[in-house]
């Protein structure tokens, strides 16, 4: 890591990575930081450092800041470089800085407790941070009556300062292997982690931007799902935790292969009754979509029978 990459870093942010970035190029493990800060009087726990740089925690108490000052000695940074980073402190409360009306994991998901475990290995807040302005998602149902691929266009909007990727949520099928299905990046995004829950048949993918977006800016990515696994699709939904702008769904089906009915639906979360229901007509062209603005928090979906 060279000096330039840490004046980058330092005068663009967020606190998280200009503090990673320095730990980094004055190679330091976090051990023997806390050992450093510890000879200065400033006494920080090794979970902490680690939270601070992966920005799953934040410096505000008056000790922290403290720390945040000694630091900057430590990892020989100009005086003030990290502090200004951090701004105002955040809103307190478990909606604090994010839009009205968001719904946590659990209203959407009854393995709400599986997803979160995931997005907790993964160590990033970038889940909290963005919301949908426009998304326009496509799923093809082959003659097998599989969901072989799904391709999806977003325009992401940052509603929290510091974000750099938005976290793919995928669910196989009933009954499908999740290592058989594949997230590609197609434009303005590269595939970074990605975890697997085989017992939830569940996969979360980090899909990394090339800047550091501020709240009120936005950015498009698009991205598709390949699925080997060769389980029945008869179902698609999509969740969303914050009121989004638009969503277009379409389902398009082989003609060796058409459904006998297809609904829509909408809900608020996992444990109320439908809000909506509709029966949608099959066009010509072998698929049915729905297109929903504005998009409340819930799920909206399609659904369909075979026989």
């Amino acid at each position: 890591m060279n000096i330039h990459s840490i004046e980058t870093v330092l005068r663009t942010g967020p606190f998280e990575d200009a503090l990673r970035t320095a730990i980094a190029a004055r190679g330091l493990s976090l051990e023997r930081l806390q050992r450093r800060l510890a000879d200065r009087g400033a006494r920080v726990g090794i979970a902490t450092l680690s939270g601070w740089q992966n920005g799953t925690r934040r410096p505000e108490r008056p000790t922290s800041l403290r720390a945040i000052s000694v630091l900057e000695e430590v990892l020989e940074l100009p005086l003030g470089s990290l502090m200004v980073l951090l701004g105002p402190p955040r809103p307190r409360g478990p909606g604090a800085g994010l839009p009205p009306g968001s719904r946590a994991y659990r209203h959407l998901w009854s393995l709400a407790t599986n997803l979160e475990a995931l997005l907790g290995d993964l160590g990033t807040t970038a889940a909290d941070k963005l919301h949908v302005a426009t998304q326009y998602e496509s799923v093809w149902i082959d003659r097998n009556r599989c969901a072989t691929r799904r391709e999806a266009f977003l325009v992401l909007g940052a509603h929290r300062d510091g974000v750099d990727r938005y976290l793919a949520i995928v669910w196989a099928d009933p009954g499908a292997d999740v290592d058989l299905l594949e997230l590609r990046a197609m434009e303005n995004c590269r595939v970074g982690r990605v975890r697997r829950d085989h017992s939830a048949g569940l996969m979360a993918a980090e899909l990394l931007f090339d800047l550091t977006l501020r709240s009120g800016q936005t950015y498009p990515v698009r991205y598709e799902v390949i699925d080997r696994a060769g389980a029945e699709c008869r179902d698609f939904q999509r969740a969303f935790r914050f009121p989004a702008g638009q969503y277009v769904l379409q389902v398009r089906f082989d003609a060796a292969a058409l459904p006998v009915r297809c609904v829509r639906y909408a809900t608020r979360d996992v444990a109320s009754a439908l809000a909506e229901e509709a029966e949608l007509m099959l066009t010509g062209h072998h698929f049915v979509h729905v297109n929903v603005a504005p998009v409340p928090p819930g799920v909206v979906g399609i659904r369909w029978d075979w026989d």
